[in-house]
């Protein structure tokens, strides 16, 4: 296969993005279908010679040497079974077909002292190679590459929280000034929020599951073929041997409910992140938050003096293209006319690309929460603006204290209008208290006013 210059690709995800999307191309790849395909049929020829019933016989040195086919399968390989299924070779026609390919691939491959050709792809369909194919390519996909990418941000956060978890911060509730929070508390929120996701991202994971029931998911031709085997069961066996779940009532297809719920899963941490983009957007708008710059790194093509929140902006707009990817494939992998249709086949070829969005995205929100520094003396600032903030303290302190006009006096106060710790102060004078309520009135401020979150930031 030849490398194909980045510049010329016709999707961001093999060019500009090349370096972010690597690592999934072992999972992704047409090359790393193939290879599964490889070892799906392996696998089931090894479990066929298992059999009491069948005469084939495979030795512990054949069962090496085929294992060694997909252990080794490289480019080159690869080649060779797109030629059988293209263009043909001097014994096969062309198939136009991916999985015939690979059957008569196994025919080149296998052991010079083996002769199994009528043994391999014994009794299935190519849907059973197929689903259990994808299943292999996207179980390791999400577990190795995309899990600890976002357990990688989950951490990162986790971090912040701690860090900040006393910076105390002006919150906006419809967009207007609110009870005071901390930093790392707001950063906390995220870092339970994406925690959650990921266990059912992981769930969703471990549920995968896969067929091998033929042509209309009935074991026909297993069962005419030898009818006294327990085909469900060694079924059952040679899924669970790839580390899937078994699906046992399904038409010619996988059903794929289990895709659905792993897409979903994603699309939900995927949510979660999308709110911390724009959140983090918001901060540094309203300069809360800082960034690092890097040096000879350019900002705006005019403006010299911009470092703008570009990673939160990229990672925003590859995970809405990925929750748009999932949302249409967990919808289209579950339907199939009657008892199969080609037209998912094509679909699931699309996968990869959704995964792929979803790891740049993860891959530049964590490098955005790399750079982004809180700018305290911003958010005292703004806490020292707006002291009305305190009302909510004052009317609950004093409804406390038996003063049922509590809010109205705080509303009439407060409400639309510009005020001061003076004005409190004025308020708290007036007030039939004790001088401790006084005190503790008096003693209120905005920067104070957090309540448990710093404490709530070591729960988490």
């Amino acid at each position: 296969m030849t490398d194909r210059d980045p510049l010329s690709a016709v999707s961001p995800l093999d060019g500009r993005y090349a370096r972010y999307t690597e690592p999934l191309v072992s999972y992704a790849s047409e090359s790393a279908l193939i290879c599964a395909r490889v070892r799906v049929e392996v696998e089931y020829l090894l479990a066929l010679a298992d059999l009491d019933v069948t005469p084939l016989e495979i030795d512990d040195d054949q069962r090496q040497s085929l294992r060694a086919i997909y252990e080794d399968f490289d480019d080159d390989d690869a080649t060779f079974v797109k030629q059988i299924e293209t263009e043909g070779t001097e014994k096969y026609d062309a198939t136009n077909h991916d999985v015939k390919a690979v059957e008569y691939f196994l025919r080149e491959r296998q052991p010079a002292d083996l002769d199994a050709e009528q043994w391999l792809h014994f009794g299935l369909t190519s849907e059973d190679v197929n689903n259990l194919a994808h299943r292999l390519l996207v179980k390791p996909a999400v577990e190795d590459v995309l899990v600890p990418a976002l357990r990688d941000v989950r951490d990162d956060l986790s971090d912040l929280a701690r860090e900040y978890r006393d910076t105390p911060m002006l919150a906006r509730t419809h967009g207007q000034p609110a009870t005071p929070t901390t930093f790392g508390k707001e950063m906390a929120v995220y870092a339970s929020r994406l925690g959650r996701a990921l266990g059912r991202v992981q769930r969703a994971t471990d549920a995968l599951s896969g067929k091998l029931a033929g042509a209309s998911g009935t074991y026909a031709a297993h069962h005419v073929a030898y009818p006294d085997v327990d085909w469900p069961a060694f079924a059952e066996n040679f899924v669970g041997s790839l580390g899937l779940e078994h699906e046992a009532l399904t038409t010619q297809v996988n059903p794929c409910d289990d895709l659905a719920a792993l897409f979903d899963a994603l699309q939900g941490a995927n949510r979660v992140l999308l709110d911390l983009d724009l959140d983090v957007w918001l901060y540094v708008s309203d300069r809360y938050l800082g960034q690092e710059s890097a040096a000879g790194e350019t900002g705006s093509s005019t403006m010299p003096h911009k470092v703008n929140p570009i990673d939160f902006e990229n990672s925003e707009g590859n995970l809405s293209k990925a929750n748009s990817d999932l949302a249409f494939l967990a919808g289209y992998v579950t339907n199939s006319r009657l008892q199969r249709d080609l037209s998912d086949s094509t679909v699931k070829r699309n996968v990869g690309s959704a995964l792929a969005h979803c790891l740049i995205g993860y891959r530049k929100l964590e490098s955005g929460l790399g750079k982004i520094v809180p700018n305290e003396a911003v958010m005292r600032e703004d806490l020292e603006a707006t002291p009305e903030v305190i009302g909510e303290a004052v009317q609950t302190i004093l409804r406390r204290e038996g003063h049922g006009d509590a809010y109205e006096q705080v509303k009439a106060l407060t409400r639309g209008q510009d005020v001061t710790l003076a004005d409190f102060r004025t308020l708290f004078a007036d007030l039939d208290v004790s001088s401790d309520v006084r005190d503790e009135l008096e003693a209120l401020t905005p920067a104070g006013y957090t309540g448990l979150a710093a404490e709530m930031v070591e729960d988490h």
